[in-house]
């Protein structure tokens, strides 16, 4: 019997986000080059995609390319940029019957420019749908992200249009990436490893984590319903005791 049965729908995370890791490590296993398992890896984030708007999950941020992946080997950077656009042209029509909204965070002028204009066309086309927003985090980084932030905060404070007195979490939540969304709820990463890799270091100040050690090409539904299962057992607080919160 699937475990989906025992998810509690009204205590789903609002904001899901995934590092989405070992793909490279899941393809050596398989004795296969790491493109291998990269292919591999876009087959989970379809069915993933899927199921989490089967849910009711409201929003899902997966980390597609930080900004250090770009010092990877060139040939895998091109490999990947290229399953990206293909992915990309492939899920228009899934995102389409699901009523899913594309969204980007990241520094995208660094991408290439065959891979950017795909990602805005499908973002355009995918803009009034409402069902789920699927952010993917590409040439990502969160400590480049807050310092954009504070260079555009301390533009406006120079130029009079902010006061330095009204800066709190609102004026900076306005300037990040993710400004029209709500922090994150809950943060899974596969492979085995027990580190945020600079991913949304703001958003998940008071998310609850998941690690376990199933690598990305395996994580498949049940694997997912683990995680949300093991997200509804846990209390949280936001700083508050358990008589507080009851």
């Amino acid at each position: 019997m699937s475990l989906e049965n025992e998810i509690n729908k009204d205590n789903l995370p609002n904001h899901l986000a995934i590092i989405m890791d070992g793909n490279g490590r899941w393809a050596k296993q398989q004795g296969k080059l790491r493109a291998f398992g990269h292919e591999n890896g876009t087959k989970t984030v379809r069915s993933t995609v899927k199921t989490c708007a089967k849910l009711g999950i409201n929003y899902l941020t997966l980390y597609a390319f930080s900004t250090e992946n770009w010092n990877r080997p060139k040939l895998e950077v091109e490999i990947l940029m290229k399953l990206l656009v293909s992915a990309l042209k492939k899920e228009l029509k899934t995102l389409q019957e699901n009523n899913i909204r594309l969204q980007a965070i990241g520094s995208l002028n660094h991408l290439p420019t065959g891979v950017k204009r795909e990602l805005l066309e499908v973002i355009e086309k995918t803009k009034n749908n409402n069902r789920m927003t699927l952010t993917l985090a590409l040439s990502y980084g969160s400590r480049d992200e807050i310092i954009n932030a504070v260079k555009n905060i301390s533009e406006k404070v120079k130029n009079n249009i902010i006061s330095i007195d009204t800066i709190d979490e609102s004026i900076i939540n306005q300037h990040l990436y993710t400004q029209n969304m709500p922090d994150v709820d809950l943060v899974i990463r596969t492979s085995g490893e027990h580190r945020i890799s600079n991913f949304l270091l703001w958003q998940i100040a008071y998310a609850e984590f998941y690690f376990t050690e199933v690598l990305w090409p395996d994580f498949n539904e049940e694997e997912l319903f683990k995680a949300l299962l093991s997200f509804q057992k846990r209390e949280r607080r936001f700083g508050k005791t358990s008589e507080q919160i009851k």
